[in-house]
């Protein structure tokens, strides 16, 4: 006998969490809370001014010269071919194009592609934490098991005692991010060699986000990107992950792309193909055409530094201790002595008692690890940041 409609119960089974301790991330919580008070939100890392209209005007060309279809699953030649042009002109590697360059929905798409393609149930991943809230339940999707190592409080360099004792015979991967989020720390040559020796009698395999790669400050004072392409014995088991979204204020667009060597990549492929396939088509062929400026990401960090230097002049008339930012476009600040709140219950505070939102660093550890230290977004117009300094005088 068949059940009529109305006679069927209706019932949702229930399910086993693949990540049964992930909640709603803490970006999109003070984002929300930002909105509901009218807030300003230097909390989330992304602009609020725009791109550069001729990259918008590059992908309205391309769709309207009909490239709309699928591309090659591994990325638009022409894009690949700048890709690996402009890491040879920057850091003298050569990457081919064909079998070493594949373009990723975002830098998410390709750490999480990383991941899947070499950890295997059992395995284990070394993260320096505080770290990008992605890593972790990444390696757990894949099977593997989170091994922590704390970057040393206050000054977020790496301790490489610790990450010797982390490594075992199961150690399959370690993620490292230069320029760091949240810290605003850059890797010096001195650390990049370091991490070289400590992996070259292993199999040891190196993801290395290095997303916010244009965004170094100080030149003048001999600062600059230490890429892993840059280390042979780290490029050789290397998967590098950057992110156009960063670099031309489009963090919308989500595209991004990986440069491992040929074997890595093949591996890599495997997954990305089953995951996203392939990432839009007429934003690809834009961006071709706008990395034939390289200005645009070599006056990046002069740009972004002349808003760092804004953001800390105006902090310094504040009672936040300003800790060094070296990279990226975060501002973070010691909140000792403004209050005694913990990191979170302040960032909770601080948007809706005063109007400006900020990001905890505990939300970076997975055990929570409170040092009394927040992170500002200075990726703002001017005008967005003279107003939350406004504000932060009040403090």
């Amino acid at each position: 006998m068949t059940a009529t409609s109305s006679a069927v119960r209706e019932h949702t089974p229930a399910l086993q969490s693949r990540l049964p301790n992930v909640g709603t991330t803490i970006f999109t919580v003070m984002s929300a809370l930002a909105t509901e008070k009218n807030a300003v939100n230097l909390g989330q890392g992304f602009p609020d001014f725009a791109c550069d209209p001729a990259l918008v005007n590059a992908v309205t060309d391309a769709m309207q010269r009909g490239l709309n279809q699928y591309p090659p699953m591994t990325g638009v030649p022409v894009l690949r071919e700048a890709i690996a042009a402009k890491i040879e002109k920057l850091h003298a590697r050569h990457y081919d194009s064909t079998t070493e360059i594949t373009v990723t929905a975002g830098a998410t798409q390709a750490i999480i592609t990383a991941i899947l393609a070499i950890v295997h149930p059992g395995d284990e991943v070394i993260v320096l934490e505080p770290c990008y809230d992605s890593y972790v339940p990444n390696i757990e999707l894949a099977g593997g098991t989170v091994v922590r190592v704390p970057l040393t409080p206050g000054t977020f360099r790496p301790d490489f005692d610790k990450i010797a004792a982390a490594m075992s015979s199961r150690t399959r991967a370690i993620i490292i991010n230069s320029p760091h989020n949240p810290s605003a720390t850059v890797w010096t040559r001195a650390e990049m060699l370091a991490l070289q020796d400590l992996l070259a009698p292993t199999d040891i395999l190196l993801i290395s986000d290095e997303v916010y790669e244009h965004m170094v400050f100080d030149a003048a004072q001999g600062h600059e990107h230490q890429s892993a392409v840059r280390f042979p014995g780290l490029a050789a088991r290397a998967f590098i992950v950057s992110s156009f979204g960063k670099t031309y204020h489009v963090t919308g667009w989500k595209v991004g792309y990986v440069a491992a060597p040929a074997a890595l990549s093949a591996e890599f492929r495997k997954v990305h193909q089953f995951n996203v396939f392939t990432v839009n088509t007429p934003v690809q062929h834009a961006l071709a055409q706008y990395m034939l400026q390289p200005s645009a990401y070599l006056d990046l960090p002069a740009f972004y530094q002349r808003k760092r230097d804004l953001f800390r002049q105006g902090l310094a008339a504040t009672r936040f201790k300003l800790l060094p930012s070296e990279g990226t476009y975060f501002q973070c600040v010691d909140i000792s002595d403004v209050s005694d709140l913990g990191e979170a219950e302040f960032c909770q505070w601080l948007t809706r008692e005063i109007g400006v939102a900020a990001i905890p660093l505990s939300a970076f550890y997975g055990n929570g690890f409170d040092q009394r230290v927040v992170r500002f977004c200075f990726a703002k117009k001017d005008e967005t940041l003279q107003t939350a300094l406004e504000r932060l005088a009040r403090l």
